[in-house]
């Protein structure tokens, strides 16, 4: 890839990032304004599969108004839920809480969305 697909890269995942959180404080609020909010300390897995929903929304969204196909679309959804996958049992171990959950989580979803790009970089490398 050349100097300026790489420049594209890093703009998209900043973009994905800008998305994902738009996502999950616009539907974050709306789903607290009606009541329907829920806290990582009472219940820890619908709150972060919630918060989840709402970042793969954003990203849903903004991916297919850029051009995106259906599958990277998803794939980049994933990664906002895979990293659940070996954190729930650390949290039903007592290992993690509810906040030590969520952190974890954000941290690793990062990485996870850039493997995502890596994957199809080509696709997240050239101008939509």
């Amino acid at each position: 890839m050349t100097q300026r697909s790489w420049g594209r890269f890093a703009w998209h995942y900043v973009e994905m990032v800008i998305a994902m959180f738009v996502g999950m404080f616009v539907l974050g609020f709306l789903f607290d304004a009606v009541g329907l909010g829920l806290s990582y300390d009472r219940d820890p897995e619908p709150a972060y599969l919630l918060m989840a929903f709402d970042m793969s929304v954003g990203m849903a969204v903004w991916m297919r108004f850029r051009g995106h196909g259906w599958a990277g679309t998803l794939e980049m959804c994933a990664a906002m839920f895979v990293p659940v996958v070996p954190l729930f049992p650390l949290l039903w171990l007592g290992v993690v809480d509810g906040m030590g959950l969520m952190m974890a989580a954000h941290v690793a979803m990062f990485p996870l969305m850039l493997l995502v790009m890596l994957r199809r970089r080509d696709e997240y490398a050239h101008a939509h």
